[in-house]
């Protein structure tokens, strides 16, 4: 257990009723009630001006042994996002199909990551992502995805003793970051582009989710890490790692997945080339428990630019080399676990 971090344990409130974090810190679970209706950062004339101000999105991924698939559903306020893409791992292509929706009209989100459903629906497009108990089930279907129909049905298992990385980070004038990340859910089903059809087992397949809610500075940068894989020994290892926005200095988003069970880390250095992603990215912590390599092999680039709104994700695919030290003490032999690193910079 790593002392300098800040473990909630008890449920709450998310807000008070003036806009603040009732708790700050992370959470192996979602106890928190995300009550965004309390969320206060303007002066009340301009109160109503906030919800183009509140970011909310569901992101879903799919690790298989040759693809990486993705879909996800935004609310940024101002518009909304659906947006779908694959990669293939053997060649390097990669494809991606994005909607932006004025105001965000027709996408529906839950109020907490534990139950509900979160939707778009045009009658033709179709996003729809139900959370049940033990169970994520993925629906997807774009009938023009580089001119080829994509249609996905896939379940995620979510045990309900598997560990989740959960954050809760102030940014000034009560603004926030509330985010659980969950890596190493065992996929079933299959995903269809065009003729090609992808079988999806739970032995060799697995998913992980990055919902998130919150209220950032309008200029806003992040670097995100991720992966979902298996040890020689059949146990699941996943990494979540990052830095950026807020002060982190009750909990970092750094953790260590091992067969469903968090263990925390502090901090993590990140050092990179932004002027060449593609070369190696080096992540270690100063207190020896990690020290990984992320060696790309495939760089995916997506930008939006909606005149308030701009984003830009060079998003990298590639392999972890290293160690990571559990808890307990055990030494994880980390070696071409398949995952991501991206950095993110946005105006929204």
């Amino acid at each position: 257990m790593n002392p300098t971090q800040r473990e909630i344990t008890t449920p709450s409130p998310l807000l008070d009723a003036h806009g603040r974090l009732t708790q700050v810190g992370w959470v192996r679970a979602a106890l928190l009630d995300c009550n965004l209706e309390h969320v206060a950062f303007y002066p009340r004339p301009l109160r109503f001006l906030q919800r183009f101000r509140v970011k909310r999105w569901d992101y879903y991924g799919v690790t298989t042994p040759d693809r990486f698939f993705s879909a996800t559903l935004a609310d940024l306020g101002y518009a909304g996002q659906a947006f779908v893409y694959t990669v293939d791992f053997a060649t390097g292509q990669h494809h991606e199909e994005t909607l932006t929706i004025p105001l965000a009209r027709g996408i529906a989100l839950p109020r907490n990551s534990t139950a509900g459903e979160s939707v778009y629906d045009d009658g033709r497009m179709r996003l729809r992502f139900q959370a049940v108990p033990g169970e994520r089930r993925l629906s997807v279907a774009w009938p023009n995805f580089g001119g080829q129909p994509l249609t996905a049905e896939i379940t995620l298992r979510l045990a309900p003793d598997h560990e989740s990385t959960v954050v809760v980070i102030p940014i000034r004038g009560n603004r926030f970051y509330y985010n659980r990340k969950v890596n190493c859910l065992p996929a079933a089903g299959w995903l269809q582009i065009g003729d090609r059809r992808t079988e999806i087992t739970p032995e060799t397949c697995l998913g992980n989710l990055d919902w998130g809610r919150g209220v950032w500075e309008y200029r806003s940068f992040w670097v995100w890490a991720s992966a979902s894989g298996f040890l020689p020994d059949g146990r699941t290892v996943g990494l979540n790692l990052g830095f950026g926005f807020g002060d982190t200095s009750a909990a970092t988003e750094n953790t260590l997945i091992l067969a469903g069970r968090i263990h925390k880390l502090g901090q993590v250095d990140f050092t990179y080339d932004r002027n060449d992603f593609k070369r190696p990215w080096r992540m270690v912590s100063p207190d020896g428990r990690l020290d990984l390599t992320f060696e790309p092999f495939l760089e995916r680039v997506a930008a939006t630019n909606l005149l308030v709104i701009t984003s830009e994700v060079h998003q990298m695919f590639g392999r972890y080399r290293g160690t990571a030290v559990a808890d307990d003490g055990e030494q994880i032999a980390i070696e071409g676990l398949i995952g991501f690193a991206e950095e993110h910079r946005a105006k929204w």
